[in-house]
């Protein structure tokens, strides 16, 4: 999950000046779902708690959603906003991020800290991105 906190704070960073980056980010994180899914068999294969299995399950489905609505549609859903889109797209991602940072806080609260500052970056990010009109 940090590795796609930094990736997306990246892409957020430099959509002004290089919006190539974030189409790179974009793929980056979207091979990210290959060990999200293997950690999600094995979560499952363990019998996990559900606060296990959500996470990389609800990652799967955004990036399953990313790749439909950003590359096999094309559809533009930023600008102009499209709630319909941009709403399940927001929550799948940040629903993501929660889930599977969540968890971290019971099993060692120092890389639970390392996924909270990483959060911050990207909230940062993201904000940064849309005070200058490129969110």
């Amino acid at each position: 999950m940090n590795a796609v906190n930094v990736l997306q704070s990246v892409g957020f960073a430099t959509r002004p000046v290089a919006p190539e980056v974030n189409q790179v980010a974009g793929l980056v994180m979207a091979v990210l779902a290959i060990p999200a899914t293997v950690a999600l068999v094995g979560f499952v294969r363990a019998g996990s708690g559900w606060w296990l299995v959500a996470g990389p399950a609800v990652y799967g489905l955004f990036i399953v959603f990313m790749l439909v609505v950003e590359d096999w549609l094309a559809l533009e859903f930023r600008a102009p906003r499209r709630p319909e889109i941009l709403i399940p797209y927001l929550v799948l991602f940040f629903g993501s991020i929660v889930l599977m940072g969540a968890p971290m806080l019971r099993i060692d609260r120092r890389l639970w800290a390392v996924t909270a500052a990483t959060s911050v970056l990207l909230l940062g990010s993201m904000a940064w991105a849309l005070s200058v009109g490129v969110g």
